[in-house]
């Protein structure tokens, strides 16, 4: 009596192709793209065309080669293979690859700069970076005081035309003569109410 010798099950292993979590939550912006404004990312990001303005990211933003990007960049690591035109701000890790081009101030707790790349700016390196990295000043409203008399007209005197001094002085003796008219009435009825007052008293 023979036995058949049956094929082992699971004799090969099943290959799964599984994608990592960081491919599957990366958005990616196409090369063929133009975007201008705002962008906030709550994973990672992939930058392949054009972008003008502000990038917010929690994960990772990465600056792909031949990519353009005007803008400020904010993430938890950036990864810079083309151009960036503006700040970045880079929580843990930002690096600069061979053909990176960067143009602006870099804040970051480790700075990667690869031999090839071009950085022109200031940079903050370290762990107190972030901390020591002074914050955007918003203008400030000058106070109602302060508007009310910038908006106040401002009176200029020329000197050198008589005509024109002339009239000015005619302007203040004719003021000046209307005060002391008043202070005379006022006057005269100050001394009718103490003789009033007098007569009554006799």
């Amino acid at each position: 009596m023979s036995e058949r010798n049956s094929p082992e099950r699971n004799s090969a292993p099943h290959s799964t192709h599984s994608t990592p979590a960081s491919e599957a939550a990366m958005t990616v912006i196409g090369p063929d793209t133009h975007i201008k404004g705002e962008m906030v990312f709550d994973s990672s990001a992939r930058i392949l065309g054009t972008f003008e303005g502000r990038i917010t990211a929690k994960g990772e933003v990465e600056i792909g080669e031949g990519a353009g990007c005007k803008a400020s960049i904010e993430a938890t690591s950036i990864v810079v293979d083309g151009l960036v035109e503006g700040d970045i701000t880079a929580r843990e890790r930002c690096q600069l690859n061979i053909r990176a081009r960067v143009v602006g101030d870099i804040v970051a707790t480790t700075l990667v700069v690869s031999e090839g790349a071009s950085f022109v700016g200031h940079c903050r390196v370290g762990a107190d970076a972030l901390q020591a990295a002074p914050a955007r000043r918003e203008p400030s409203t000058p106070p109602a005081a302060e508007t009310s008399r910038r908006n106040k007209p401002v009176v200029v005197a020329q000197v050198g035309s008589s005509s024109r001094s002339n009239a000015g002085g005619t302007d203040l003796e004719a003021t000046l003569a209307g005060l002391e008219a008043r202070l005379a009435n006022l006057g005269g009825s100050r001394r009718n109410q103490n003789a009033g007052a007098a007569a009554d008293a006799e």
